[in-house]
């Protein structure tokens, strides 16, 4: 690595979600330009107008702001940007490196359909390319014409790829690129149209003066013309790594497309976003067998090296386990916040999260997720419904005379876990039966369930009038 500057940047599209591939570049491009004291850039690629939305603008904005990856520049909009993209066009032209095509869509299918007939790759066939000896038909009236990049004819794109190393592809087997859309039918002639994603991206990188670039493998086969873009105009290239894609457990890819599930949606669902980026490094990175590990610690180790060349599995249990490890490390005060959001969610007023902080330091160790977490606080806010047969294996009949007087023993004991703890040694020790015996059928009164943590610290949480009014029937 010279010692320019790192600058790496993330460029979502807005026609959608951020998904997961997206996120797991953001923060190898984060972390990477953290490593080496760098800048990370945010561009948002919505050159894509009909697909577009401010919806999923905000959504990408949300995302970032919960995975913690700050940017030191943008939001960056390519449509903010349209001059820009036009100048750089200009000069191509002038330069004789890109050149307008006025093809129909219609000739050019016609042109596919004979190159298959005859066994050959489809391609542009370069038809309205000028050369030297070549006569241009004039410009056929009523019909906008696109402008297409002057792919060198040949030699070939080499780079050495910071994942999968080097990669070389001739330059006969890449068309000639439409780096400008047409523009609008009414347009004047002369007119230049939108980009089209491969120039942008190159105009955007060379003037914010990106010097690396993750991104999924999917994109290996954009590189050649982009590289050549930079060549065209004459600017020094990023170094490009890119990522293999991530399977869901179907083991096909996991995409916006094909069912994958939004970053926000993991909010929702009650991950933490420190447990996310921990599995999403692991996703297609190491750090020799550290599973677990802070921000700061991959921020110190992530280099750019240790990057896998094969896919990666998406595995819920995995992701689990790495968020419970990260709740038994939170503080109750944060996931007491974060429970009164959940809850709120679902219509429960939970109160102020303060008194929600022992109930959270209770449960917290049963729980992967904070969703867990709040169905856990949730009993002591909504009414449960015992099931039937939880009732009859635990609240026998002639249990009912023991819990009757465990009632009555609450309405005048100080409500804490130390006296209800001694009324019901109490009423065990006067009717000669065994914790075993009545703690399950508390449990299956009070919370609804036959298992919790110990029961007196459990009813402790409660309200006394709750767990009055959850006995009254005994």
């Amino acid at each position: 690595m010279s010692s320019k500057t790192v600058r790496t940047r993330i460029a979502p599209s807005p026609t959608g979600f951020l998904h997961l591939g997206t996120a797991r570049t953001a923060l190898y491009s984060w972390a990477y330009a953290r490593h080496h004291g760098g800048q990370f850039v945010l561009r948002i690629e919505d050159t894509d107008v009909e697909r577009s939305s401010q919806e999923s603008v905000q959504q990408i904005l949300d995302s970032m702001h919960w995975l913690g990856l700050d940017y030191d520049e943008g939001p960056y909009y390519q449509m903010q940007r349209l001059a820009r993209y036009h100048e750089v066009a200009e000069q191509m032209i002038a330069a004789g490196t890109a050149y307008r095509c006025w093809a129909t869509p219609e000739e050019l299918e016609a042109m596919r359909e004979a190159q298959r007939a005859r066994g050959q790759k489809t391609r542009y066939d370069g038809r309205w390319r000028p050369a030297p000896g070549k006569v241009l038909p004039p410009p056929p009236e009523g019909v906008q014409p696109v402008l297409r990049f002057a792919n060198p004819e040949h030699g070939a794109v080499a780079w050495d790829d910071l994942v999968k190393g080097p990669i070389r592809i001739a330059n006969e087997e890449i068309d000639d690129l439409i780096i400008l859309r047409p523009p609008p039918p009414d347009a004047p002639p002369g007119t230049l149209g939108v980009p089209t994603y491969n120039f942008a991206v190159v105009v955007d990188d060379l003037d914010m003066g990106i010097t690396h670039v993750f991104r999924g493998d999917e994109h290996i086969n954009n590189t050649p013309w982009q590289i050549n873009l930079f060549g065209a105009l004459g600017a020094p290239r990023p170094q490009y790594g890119h990522c293999p894609i991530i399977l869901g457990d179907d083991g096909l890819k996991l995409s916006k497309r094909r069912g994958a599930v939004s970053v926000t949606a993991y909010e929702e669902m009650g991950y933490l976003p420190e447990a996310m980026l921990n599995y999403l490094a692991r996703l297609g990175w190491s750090h020799g067998d550290d599973e677990l590990f802070t921000r700061e610690q991959m921020v110190r180790w992530f280099d750019g090296s240790h990057l896998a060349r094969s896919p990666a599995q998406w595995d819920p249990a995995k992701l689990a386990w790495v968020n419970a490890h990260y709740l038994r490390q939170a503080d109750d005060a944060r996931l007491a916040a974060l429970v009164v959001q959940q809850l709120a969610r679902h219509g429960v007023d939970a109160g102020q999260a303060a008194s929600l902080v022992p109930a959270c330091a209770l449960y917290q160790d049963r729980c992967s997720t904070v969703a867990e977490l709040a169905d856990w606080v949730a009993l002591m806010f909504v009414d449960v419904q015992p099931r039937a047969e939880d009732l009859a294996a635990h609240v026998p009949d002639d249990l009912r005379p023991a819990l009757q007087d465990v009632r009555e023993r609450f309405t005048r004991i100080a409500w804490d876990k130390a006296s209800i703890a001694a009324a019901m040694k109490e009423v065990l020790a006067a009717r000669k039966l065994k914790m075993p015996q009545l703690a399950p059928a508390l449990r299956v009164l009070v919370c609804g369930r036959r298992e919790t943590p110990s029961i007196d610290a459990v009813l402790a949480l409660f309200p006394r009038e709750t767990v009055l009014h959850r006995l009254r029937g005994v």
